[in-house]
């Protein structure tokens, strides 16, 4: 079968045209492997089988020795894309700005969240997030440990999670959110994700290419952004930002494991840690 055009690629994988316009094949990079996407694999049938919104995953193949997901193909534009193309164009002033993307992130989340626990997602949110934190070279032995204190300190949970709710994982398409890439889902503490969330609003370095008068409205918008994302939130699940706040060293510490930020964001996460763990003691 013949493979199409490019359409995207993140840390772990690449997507591209498969079979007709209708559908897309997600290649594994080297960095993952068959196993990993197995479990991504039926981790997004699972959660479309209960009517979340997620694209359809129709069958694993192997093409050219690479494991791979066929999706249904979903027409859209992530949420990162939308927040610069439509949250603030070059000709809006703070008093205009549309906040429903949002808004909008915020109830497909509390949508996810209020599924309950269900036997075929994996119940290792936390003993992911502790590998993480241990396999990052970013934070001395004492600081990990720190940051491990905090994690065991917090309340657990029970509810489906969707493991890196970071706005490229949130695909717009007919002006709904569909959640992609469900390799980490996890049944756990909803605040996870939403300081996942959170993390990728505030502290993003944006690309080099990114004009000056976009860079500038974001970076004046960024808690704007997240107060409406976490209003919207608390109003359909009673989930404070208090309740968030406290997942925020744990999670700026797992990401620091990963591929798919730049190096100086990796730095501010650092930065953000330590401040945090300075102020606890």
């Amino acid at each position: 079968m013949k493979i199409g055009k490019k359409l995207g690629e993140g840390a772990n994988a690449e997507v591209f045209e498969w079979e007709d316009n209708t559908k897309v094949i997600k290649l594994a990079k080297s960095n993952i492997n068959r196993t990993d996407l197995e479990r991504e694999f039926n981790n997004s049938l699972t959660v479309w089988n209960l009517g979340l919104a997620v694209p359809k995953p129709y069958e694993m193949i192997d093409y050219h020795d690479r494991p791979g997901i066929v999706y249904e193909r979903i027409f859209g534009k992530t949420l990162r894309e939308r927040f610069f193309e439509n949250l603030i164009p070059q000709n809006h002033v703070d008093s205009n700005l549309d906040w429903n993307d949002a808004r909008l992130s915020a109830r497909i989340l509390a949508k996810v969240h209020n599924t309950l626990s269900h036997k075929e997602i994996p119940s290792q949110q936390r003993d992911f997030l502790k590998r993480q934190i241990l396999s990052v070279n970013y934070l001395s032995e004492f600081e990990k440990e720190a940051v491990l204190d905090i994690l065991n300190s917090l309340p657990a949970k029970d509810n489906i999670c969707h493991g890196d709710a970071n706005p490229n994982n949130l695909l717009f398409s007919n002006e709904q959110p569909i959640l992609i890439d469900w390799m980490n889902a996890s049944n756990g503490n909803p605040e996870a994700d939403l300081a996942e969330f959170i993390i990728m609003i505030r502290y993003a370095i944006l690309p080099p290419e990114t004009p000056s008068n976009a860079l500038k409205l974001f970076d004046s918008n960024r808690e704007k952004i997240i107060a409406e994302f976490m209003e919207e939130y608390t109003n359909l699940t009673g989930t404070t930002y208090n309740e968030v706040d406290p997942w925020i060293v744990p999670i700026a510490a797992r990401k620091l494991s990963t591929d798919g930020i730049f190096e100086d964001e990796k730095l501010l996460l650092v930065n953000e840690i330590r401040i945090r763990l300075e102020n606890k003691n």
